[in-house]
Parts: structure tokens; sequence; C-alpha cells
């Protein structure tokens, strides 16, 4: 009997943007982990973030199933990407495989974390500092990228992350670069519409900047904007947005 073909491509950089932006431009996510109780996958709708090194981050409470799960077992799946108009089949889906790491109360990297979910989920600060809330860093092992039919990828963890030298550095002039553009481009918010191919008054703006591109935020709305290539050295951000910065001037 011969063997079947293998339904999975070849894994090309085509397909890794692809990952990467639909697991950095998701606000939310379905979360399955393994229930304690009872040993079976139990799933759940989670708000998404990302780390400044692309990791994506969840904001839970410590009553919730998902945590104390995490808790046993650190082990866990998330699945991102928007189903359109038609078929939801038809539209591209992203399921990572991740360790889940705790992060410590008070610490730099609470802190960093904080402010960029913050800036993306600007509703969170009504409960993101109750006691019994934490933030976890979903580390990505590897992945299953399904981008539409005929179109399955598989991916490692160093896929999905922003493995710069400059990350650390540029997470500490990241608001300040925000705070430039928006004060060199008084247009900012309608030219991000039109990047985007949103109406003119959305009210875009950027709500995180890192190594490897930027996000911007519209209500619900949210868009991933990837550079060429990751930066190497935090000096370059302030190019790379200016470069940025130029191209959306010549919409």
């Amino acid at each position: 009997m011969k063997d079947q073909a293998s339904v999975l491509r070849e894994t090309d950089e085509e397909a890794r943007k692809l990952a990467r932006v639909l697991l950095r431009s998701a606000r939310y996510g379905a979360l399955a982990v393994l229930d304690p109780a009872t040993g079976f996958p139990f799933a759940s709708r989670v708000l998404l973030g990302t780390d400044i090194d692309g990791v994506p981050v969840i904001l839970v409470s410590a009553l919730s199933t998902h945590t104390k799960a995490l808790e046993g077992d650190p082990r866990a799946s998330v699945l991102t990407g928007e189903p359109g108009r038609g078929d939801p089949l038809a539209h591209p889906r992203l399921t990572t495989q991740c360790i889940a790491e705790p992060v410590e109360l008070r610490s730099a990297v609470h802190q960093r974390i904080r402010t960029r979910f913050l800036d993306r989920h600007a509703k969170a600060k009504i409960y993101i500092d109750f006691p019994d809330f934490r933030f976890f860093r979903l580390v990505p092992q590897s992945a299953s990228l399904n981008g539409g039919f005929g179109r399955a990828y598989l991916l490692e963890g160093a896929d999905l992350m922003i493995l710069s030298p400059a990350n650390e550095a540029v997470a500490a002039q990241a608001a300040q670069a925000v705070r430039d553009l928006v004060e060199e481009h008084a247009d900012l918010s309608a030219a991000l519409a039109k990047l985007f191919k949103a109406p003119g008054d959305a009210g875009w703006r950027i709500c995180g900047v890192d190594c490897a591109g930027f996000d911007a935020i519209s209500g619900d709305l949210l868009n991933r904007c990837e550079f060429e290539s990751p930066i190497e050295n935090a000096t370059d951000i302030k190019s790379h947005i200016s470069k940025i910065a130029y191209s959306l001037r010549e919409i």
C-alpha cells in the first residue's frame, strides 16, 4: 500500500511571517490546558498580549480553572486567528504549543508586561492590579499553522519569537519612540487607517513597538506591521520608525 502524500508544506519565510502576525495581532485566543481534577483538556478564552520578545502573555485570576491547571502542568496550547466571511475553515489560524511561565509580581519583567498589556487592553486597568491576578508568559515550543485549505505547516518555537540582542534596550525606548512619531506626524491616525484599509475616522494609534515591528489598535481592531527584518541594535529603532513614518506619509 502506498504511503499517503503528506498534507504538510515546506515551511518557508512567508509561512513564518503569517504565523507571527496571527500570534502577535491577536487580542484574545482560545487557551487549552489540562484540568488537574480530571485530566481532560479544558479550553477557555483569554486576553492576549505580547512581551518584548514576541512571547504571548495572558492575565489570569488565581480563581480560574486554567490558572490552577497551569500551576499543576505548564503545558498549554493557544489558538489564534480570526474567521471572516464565508467558511471559517478557509481563514488562517495558528495553534501554538507553549510552556507557561509565571511572571513574578513587582519585577521589572512584570512592569514591562503590565505596560504593554494595558496599551493593548485599556479596560484591563480595572482589575489588572487585583491581588489574585497574575501574568503568565506562554513560551512557544512548536506550532501548527493552517493558512487555509491545502496550506498546512509545522513551525518551531523560535520561529515565533523575536531573538534580537536589542530587545531589552528597545523596550526601554519604545514609549519615547512612539511619542516622537506622534509629534512628527499629526495625521498619523489617518495614515494608519489608510495603511490598514480602514475607515479614516477609526482613531488608530500605535500600542506597541518591538525589534520586529509595531502594533496598532482602533477600538476592538488590532493590526500588526512587521519590519522587513528584526533590528539588532537599539540605536536602529528610530531609523526604522522613521522609515515607517515616511512610508505612511506616502500613502
